[in-house]
């Protein structure tokens, strides 16, 4: 309940244009190693091979350490979440023309074409049962999206039903 409080709060704050960022020039490949240390445990539980890797160019970044770390965590979760048994979980950053791109990469159940225009809004689940143990609220990728827009930057996601998904997310080179 206190999580889903503080989504709700979170999402309020980016609703109304009021998420304070505290950008300073940080260290993404630190970030990702944290993060891939985090979901290890979690990962060989779920048999779910998870690797990661960042290609030289990318730091520094001009970011929130703290809210990219939230969108890292939703994305690997989700990730986690829909990938069975025996298939990987890749995390990836490398510098591009815009900025730095990260992705996460599963071989998953993927995501229905009818449900891609709507996966970034709010409380809004491709998977319709209501059994909470394959999904939240609806508040995580919303979330992440409201998070790396107030960066300046910009998320999305590829994928096709029953091969996986990628989504990926793009920091620019100098914050607005």
């Amino acid at each position: 309940l206190s999580a889903l409080i503080d989504d709700l709060f979170q999402m309020a704050q980016i609703d109304a244009g009021g998420l304070k960022l505290n950008c300073e020039a940080a260290s993404l490949a630190d970030l990702l190693s944290d993060t891939l240390e985090s979901f290890s445990e979690l990962a060989s539980r779920l048999e779910i091979h998870l690797e990661g890797s960042i290609a030289p160019g990318c730091d520094p970044v001009s970011m929130d350490v703290q809210r990219i770390g939230r969108v890292l965590s939703n994305l690997l979760r989700n990730a986690l979440r829909h990938t069975p048994k025996g298939g990987q979980v890749q995390l990836r950053a490398f510098p591009i023309s815009e900025g730095v791109c990260v992705e996460v990469i599963d071989t998953g159940e993927g995501i229905r074409p009818e449900d891609l225009p709507y996966i970034f809004d709010r409380f809004y689940r491709g998977e319709k049962s209501g059994n909470r143990q394959t999904g939240g609220a609806g508040l995580g990728l919303a979330i992440a999206r409201g998070i790396v827009e107030a960066h300046g930057g910009t998320i999305a996601v590829e994928s096709t039903s029953g091969k996986g998904s990628r989504f990926f997310f793009i920091l620019p080179k100098v914050n607005r």
